[in-house]
């Protein structure tokens, strides 16, 4: 049995595990981004990788934590993004599942997370994890006692290649159990002359592989969607912008769409 004290995984000098930008925006989109961050905690050293191994996608989603402010910033927009590295708990996981704290990702074993104790694991759960959920949850909340419109946008990037395997699409367009806005939003990103969409790829969001649409969007029966883009197309801040700016015209379009039919119906 583990029954050691809690442990400290930050120091007061680090990093704090989220941050809110935009506070009060007055659009109905809140933009999170689950792997926006790239720290590791100190105590942890590194998780006995090389630096160049954890500037790589394994320990971040390279982009997107970017892309979501400029979005935010272009549509008034609340963005939580989370700051620390997913390899030391990814905060897109179930806490306690085998993707939580990996041991190997990709191909690239991680042997700071291999043989950990309970103590360890639930630090990393309380200073990282619960912090950041527990802000999106907050402003959720809010939204609703005021009974403002609300869209869950998870903003995430992907790599041109996986494990050899190359990656044609250019943006992918995530759900699970509700497609309304997916739908909507791939409809207008597929008239966009040279764009290669991605429908449920390069990834799904499943109960499984997914925490915050399943949690946040779909328990709260919000419209929401999980987006992916290519990180060659959003490693500099050229792309970036450009990304931002398209996705800054098409998400308004979408929840108008959606707006007009539930009007419609009504």
């Amino acid at each position: 049995m583990d029954d050691a004290p809690p442990i400290n995984l930050l120091a007061a000098d680090e990093p704090q595990p989220v941050t809110v930008t935009n506070e009060g925006g007055s659009s109905p989109f809140i933009i999170v981004a689950d792997h926006a961050g790239k720290y590791l905690p100190r105590c942890l050293q590194m998780l006995g990788l090389q630096a160049t191994q954890c500037e790589r996608h394994i320990g971040w989603d390279i982009g997107a934590g970017a892309v979501c402010c400029l979005i935010g910033d272009a549509l008034g927009a609340v963005v939580i993004r989370q700051n620390y590295s997913r390899l030391a708990i990814d905060c897109n996981r179930m806490p306690g599942s085998e993707t939580s704290i990996v041991e190997l990702s990709e191909l690239t074993t991680v042997p700071g997370n291999i043989g950990l104790s309970k103590t360890q694991i639930e630090a990393r759960v309380r200073e990282i994890f619960q912090p950041y959920h527990d802000t999106i949850a907050r402003e959720l909340d809010r939204r609703r006692e005021a009974g403002r419109p609300t869209v869950l946008i998870a903003m995430h990037s992907f790599t041109p290649t996986f494990k050899s395997a190359v990656r044609p699409w250019h943006v992918g367009v995530l759900y699970n159990r509700d497609p309304r806005f997916a739908n909507t939003l791939i409809d207008l990103l597929r008239c966009e002359q040279g764009l290669v969409v991605g429908d449920n790829e390069p990834y799904s969001v499943t109960d499984e592989s997914d925490y915050t649409i399943p949690v946040h969007g779909e328990q709260r029966d919000l419209y929401h969607v999980a987006i992916e883009i290519r990180q060659d197309l959003i490693a500099d801040e050229a792309g970036q912008r450009r990304w931002a700016g398209l996705f800054a015209q098409l998400l308004p379009r979408a929840y108008q769409r959606l707006a007009t039919i539930h009007q419609a119906r009504k």
